[in-house]
């Protein structure tokens, strides 16, 4: 067993982010916004219905896993809580204090932090304005968003 210590991370003095509540990370390409049982039963709870209601109106399974579902709009396939008409420029989240851990790690999530050129395509791809803009995030509390994403998400909990 060796001692020597873990390389830091390339993030290592932290990296910048604020959410501008563009909408971006929550449309693109058709994909998967996972969540627990347990998210689940908070979401339902926040719209007022059944967790039975919950899962058949807005929830698909792939495989053995749930993801909320997705509606395709000019921006692409957007989750099916994203609201564009409430407020004029800005794409609001019906659920936005019960989302998902996915959701809520966004920009932080393993494959975006593999290296700088994996942060720099993230940041492309999405496009994310807030990516490097707003308050540094101290590489401590991007592991911690890191890893409880990679938890979450790593499990199978249907």
């Amino acid at each position: 067993m060796s001692n020597t210590p873990a390389p830091e991370p390339w993030f290592k003095d932290g990296l910048r982010f604020s959410c501008t509540q563009c909408g971006n990370c929550c449309t693109g390409g058709p994909g998967a916004v996972w969540y627990t049982a347990q998210e689940g039963r908070t979401m339902a709870a926040t719209l007022g219905i059944s967790e039975e209601e919950f899962t058949a109106q807005y929830t698909r399974a792939i495989g053995s896993r749930r993801s909320l579902n997705e509606r395709e709009t000019s921006h692409g396939f957007d989750c099916v809580f994203l609201d564009r008409e409430s407020k004029e420029g800005v794409a609001l989240c019906r659920i936005y204090k019960t989302r998902p851990s996915q959701c809520g790690t966004w920009p932080f999530w393993p494959d975006n932090l593999t290296s700088e050129r994996a942060w720099k395509a993230a940041k492309a791809r999405t496009p994310c304005p807030g990516m490097d803009s707003g308050p540094l995030i101290p590489s401590d509390q991007i592991g911690i968003l890191r890893e409880r994403d990679q938890v979450d998400n790593a499990s199978a909990p249907w």
